[in-house]
């Protein structure tokens, strides 16, 4: 079978190739029969997995019905229609094929002079989403493996341009952002050494949007302290409700008061390719850096996420590192190498697969599927206000919904706990999956709705199911 050189016979591995192609065709035509199920304890894991390495070759079919048989029932499949949970991540086969071939060919895009063709997809690549967002022609950046890393490397080219480079104390400068940020950009700025002390997490106004008037109330007050107001950081498109902050107004004080700008858009930003995105998004187009994620609302299969600078110059100056032993990869002038404007020097050929899935598919097409997603949050909305069980807590938008299950009589303390023993049945039931969040204080379930194989359907048979779950448990506790 094998041997020394890591290589099958080719018959073999074709046949191995079929069989997961297969695979992954027949489970996505029956996904929407299935449950949406897959957390399994450690020790049942345990027992599954749990062994030495074995020292002699297994056949390679063997291996693949073990791993059909023991690893997919333990994942929670969050390309489900009927998931709902955070954000999903609805994917697609060609991007997976993609992911596949990327993986075969195994290209080296940490340097031009490496991979040179690849690393001009992932230019291109990355070009047609500065133009999705509007930002101007010298705007660039490259792929990373989500939005928590996007936002770390914004981060850090921003303290470079801002604090640096001009010789100004880190120590004394401030940040500002709502208390919906994402936890990411918290654990960037505690990467990049900012204190928490150095952080303002504002009250968000009625909205769920960081609050303006607060906003420059805070950073005068930190003026008058001595301390330095560096960086607003703003949502475009929360995971809580969708909220996205008063971008343009945002930009506006940011160029009068000399502050950066980063939007995390990991979530929302996408939203952009379709007429009601473009109207909550107004403004983005105005920010100096940009975090989003295709791995969400562009379809495509983990991990790919993307950082945007309007100048692709401060990342270059942010990450270029002249070792001599790339003395040789540094002599062309003209390329680009990916290793001066990220962290990673090797990195995979992340942009092959929604490269591939805009020449398979069409922006069209894109556009149509986000699109899709705020129809079935305002598809969701509307039944929930049917009927008199539900509370509607942040109405739909850019794709997400939230409510609460209310009886009248019960205390707040009562009612948050029905709506754990909710999503708590959901998830034994598995006819679908929500989550949970605070909201003002409050437990309130959520809906985020961007899968656009989710039908009207699955939308009301979820709500139904947990009004009846929401009904059991209120008469359980009478």
């Amino acid at each position: 079978m094998g041997d020394e050189t890591l290589e099958l016979p080719a018959e073999e591995i074709r046949r191995l190739g079929y069989r997961i192609v297969d695979l992954l065709v027949d489970r996505a035509a029956t996904l929407p029969g299935q449950p949406v199920t897959g957390w399994g304890g450690r020790e049942q894991l345990e027992a599954l997995f749990r062994e030495p390495a074995p020292e002699e070759p297994r056949d390679p079919g063997a291996v693949l019905d073990r791993l059909e048989r023991d690893l997919l029932p333990w994942f929670m499949p969050i390309d489900h229609p009927r998931f709902f949970a955070f954000v999903p991540s609805p994917g697609n086969l060609v991007g997976a094929l993609a992911d596949a071939l990327a993986s075969g060919l195994n290209p080296f895009l940490g340097t031009w002079f490496a991979g040179s063709g690849p690393a001009e997809i992932e230019l291109v690549t990355i070009d047609w989403l500065r133009d999705l967002c509007g930002l101007p022609a010298e705007a660039g950046g490259l792929f990373v493996s989500g939005g928590s890393v996007a936002n770390l490397t914004a981060l850090h080219a921003a303290r470079h341009a801002r604090l640096d480079s001009r010789g100004e104390d880190p120590g004394r400068a401030t940040i500002y952002l709502s208390d919906q940020t994402h936890s990411s950009v918290e654990r960037a700025l505690s990467v990049l050494g900012f204190r928490p002390e150095q952080i303002r997490k504002l009250p968000v106004d009625d909205g769920f949007r960081l609050s303006l008037p607060l906003l420059i109330e805070e950073m005068a007050a930190d003026r008058a302290e001595g301390r330095l107001p560096f960086c607003v950081i703003a949502n475009a498109g929360t995971t809580n409700t969708g909220a996205v902050d008063p971008l343009s107004d945002l930009a506006d004080l940011c160029a009068r008061e000399d502050l950066w700008l980063h939007a995390d858009g990991a979530y929302g930003a996408a939203a952009v390719l379709c007429k009601r995105g473009r109207r909550e998004l107004a403004g983005l187009e105005r920010v100096d850096s940009l975090s989003l994620d295709p791995h969400k609302w562009l379809f495509q299969p983990v991990e790919i996420g993307c950082v945007l600078l309007r100048d692709r110059r401060l990342l270059h100056d942010a990450f270029t590192i002249h070792p001599d032993y790339l003395q040789d990869v540094h002599r062309d002038r003209e390329a680009v190498n990916f290793c001066d404007y990220g962290i990673q020097l090797t990195r995979g050929f992340r942009a092959l697969k929604l490269w591939m899935s805009i020449q398979v598919f069409g922006m069209d097409a894109f556009r149509r599927a986000v699109d899709r997603g705020f129809d079935l949050a305002e598809t969701a909305e509307r039944i929930l206000r049917e009927s008199p069980c539900w509370e509607v807590t942040t109405p739909a938008r850019m794709g997400i919904v939230s409510f609460r299950y209310v009886i009248p009589g019960r205390t707040e303390e009562e009612l948050d706990a029905i709506q754990i023993g909710i999503v708590e049945g959901l998830r034994a039931e598995g006819f679908a999956i929500a989550t949970s969040t605070r909201l003002r204080g409050r437990t309130a379930l959520r809906l985020c709705t961007i899968n656009p194989r989710t039908t009207d359907g699955d939308i009301r048979a979820t709500i139904e199911q947990m009004a009846s779950l929401g009904e059991g448990l209120t008469a359980g506790a009478s």
